[in-house]
């Protein structure tokens, strides 16, 4: 299925934001989240409700990758191929090495349990950031007073970023490894942090606000744009004074819930979008984190 994609604004350095289409290449999934692309040259991403990790390739389809009864949520690659899960109904957040073990690497914070990690992302030299929000039946088992983000260090030390009294969603990282960006699905906003050489993140700020639906995954491309899943695909432009400007919407026939830069050119945007995964070819790189 082919379907009319719009973006609504001019280019910004290489950019044209006109004439693209988006194409439905999974279908009859339960509810798609978390898609990210593998050096392998294929999509993984996640089938929330029935607890499956998919596997998207030009080949064979979409196919199923694995089971995960912990609840997979956000994934993410890291430098060395290693793939990092969110799995919101084990509260926890695990990696799967090459040799097919899966590692914890964080299901408490100073003894309690956390609430359900969401969205998750890798930065080159192995930081890793997450979300820690809880959505319904979550709230009711919550041993936290807040809902987190958090950072996992390379040696694993687990540290919190920030304590919000709103739900954080998707996560992601600039270009340059520098800023974190983080979605707020109560406001309707996005919020950064500046990140140093050794992970830390600080300067708290909204970025962005005012953002139609509630927004989730985000992803940025490498001219530093930020791309939001929210009641459509919003594609905002960051300016260095802390304005954002809207450079168009990209609309597909459900409303989504995360998005991933993919292909060997890493010039495809694939989204997730409650029953069907979609793509759409635009004329930038997405930003690789790690």
């Amino acid at each position: 299925m082919i379907l009319s994609l719009l973006l609504l604004a001019g280019a910004v350095c290489a950019q044209d934001f006109t004439d693209f289409h988006v194409e439905r290449v999974a279908k009859g999934l339960h509810f798609a989240e978390g898609p990210v692309w593998s050096y392998d040259g294929f999509l993984i991403f996640s089938d929330t409700v029935v607890d499956k990790l998919r596997k998207l390739t030009p080949e064979q389809g979409d196919t199923e990758f694995a089971s995960r009864s912990g609840g997979a949520s956000g994934n993410a690659y890291d430098a060395e191929g290693r793939l990092y899960t969110c799995e919101f109904r084990q509260r926890r957040v695990t990696r799967l090495a090459k040799s097919g073990r899966i590692e914890v690497l964080a299901a408490q914070y100073q003894g309690k349990r956390l609430n359900a990690p969401n969205d998750i992302v890798v930065r080159r030299d192995g930081h890793v950031y997450f979300t820690d929000p809880a959505f319904g039946s979550q709230q009711d088992s919550r041993e936290l007073d807040f809902y987190g983000v958090y950072h996992i260090t390379p040696r694993g030390e687990l540290e919190l970023v920030a304590k919000w009294t709103t739900r954080p969603n998707g996560i992601t990282i600039s270009p340059n490894g520098r800023a974190l960006y983080v979605s707020d699905s109560d406001k309707r906003s996005i919020r950064a942090y500046d990140l140093d050489n050794k992970g830390v993140a600080t300067n708290e700020r909204v970025v962005v606000e005012n953002i139609p639906g509630v927004p989730g995954g985000i992803r940025t491309d490498v001219n530093g744009n930020v791309y939001v899943a929210a009641k459509y695909v919003y594609a905002y432009a960051l300016a260095a004074n802390g304005a954002a400007k809207l450079l168009g919407t990209v609309m597909t026939g459900e409303t989504p819930s995360n998005l991933a830069f993919g292909d060997p050119d890493m010039e495809t945007l694939y989204i997730t979008a409650r029953t069907s995964v979609y793509r759409t070819r635009l004329n930038v790189k997405g930003a690789l984190p790690y």
